[in-house]
């Protein structure tokens, strides 16, 4: 039996081909036309032999240019003469793309912000956001008397928090080419002019780093998680350091669990003092208030 021929949707009159278009004989339908290749596009101008693809790299914002610059490209079976002018010729072009000061401190704030998102083993997400706070940073007029350096740090700290990722100002200080003073003033100045969307930061988000920086059992983590819902409840982590709250909640169920913690190994990894997680913990070793 035949197979049957397709008709038109419109007419249902007879399909006929013509090039690369499907028209129908009766009504003149287009139904199908330019079949799309949806592979790479075969041409290139940078290694031709052994890459041809011409297609890049997608957006990205962590670039200053978001990655839509022009490249000239290394070719190593090129003459002496050849190969001295394309260097110059690459020097001359590296030196016109950035002409004016805003995007040379835009290059340099995002090597310090991929710097710190390398160090800090932080997520792709948190390295777009910092970026893309940079840029309303510039853009506000925000960076005028400041630090580029702390900005970078602000900018990647502030990302964490957009983002729920735990990190503490201190290690993001200490990983960065930044006082505190620095970071706080340009922490301040994001916070006030651009409403960052941040909330108050729970303990509960640090519990899993810092357990597993211990290595202590799960059973240790799953009861500090309990320790922090009480301090919570009795109001225990009103005005304190979460990260401090959260490393008093480890040792103390590490203490119940006989596991071998001592207060300044987990201080030293919460960035605080031993004097800040033995006062919740003596709170948390008294008894609980009847209800």
């Amino acid at each position: 039996m035949a197979p049957e021929c397709p008709r038109c949707p419109e007419c249902d009159g007879q399909l006929k081909r013509e090039a690369e278009e499907t028209v129908c004989g009766d009504c003149g339908l287009v139904v199908d036309a330019d079949r799309i290749d949806h592979g790479p596009e075969w041409r290139s101008f940078d290694d031709s032999r052994t890459n041809p693809e011409r297609t890049g790299a997608p957006l990205t914002e962590a670039r200053h240019d978001r990655g839509l610059s022009t490249e000239i490209g290394y070719d190593r079976n090129l003459s002496e003469h050849r190969r001295r002018k394309f260097i110059r010729l690459r020097r001359q072009h590296n030196r016109a793309r950035v002409g004016r000061k805003r995007d040379r401190n835009k290059i340099y704030a995002f090597k310090q912000i991929r710097r710190l998102i390398g160090e800090k083993s932080l997520p792709d997400s948190v390295h777009d956001q910092a970026c893309r706070l940079f840029r309303s940073a510039q853009k506000e007029s925000l960076l005028q008397g400041r630090s580029l350096e702390g900005f970078t740090a602000a900018c990647v700290y502030a990302a964490c928090r957009i983002n729920a990722v735990s990190r503490t100002i201190e290690e993001t200080v200490a990983a960065a080419k930044a006082d505190r003073g620095e970071f706080r003033a340009a922490y301040d100045a994001l916070n006030r002019e651009l409403g960052l969307p941040v909330t108050p930061t729970s303990p509960a988000e640090y519990l899993p780093r810092y357990a597993t920086e211990l290595g202590v059992a799960t059973a240790v983590e799953r009861r500090a998680r309990e320790l922090v819902d009480r301090t919570q409840q009795e109001g225990i982590a009103n005005g304190r350091n979460p990260s401090g709250v959260a490393a008093a909640c480890l040792y103390t169920a590490a203490k119940e669990h006989d596991a071998e913690v001592t207060q300044r190994e987990i201080a030293d990894i919460a960035s605080v003092t031993p004097v800040t997680i033995r006062n919740t913990f003596q709170e948390l070793a008294a008894d609980p208030p009847k209800q």
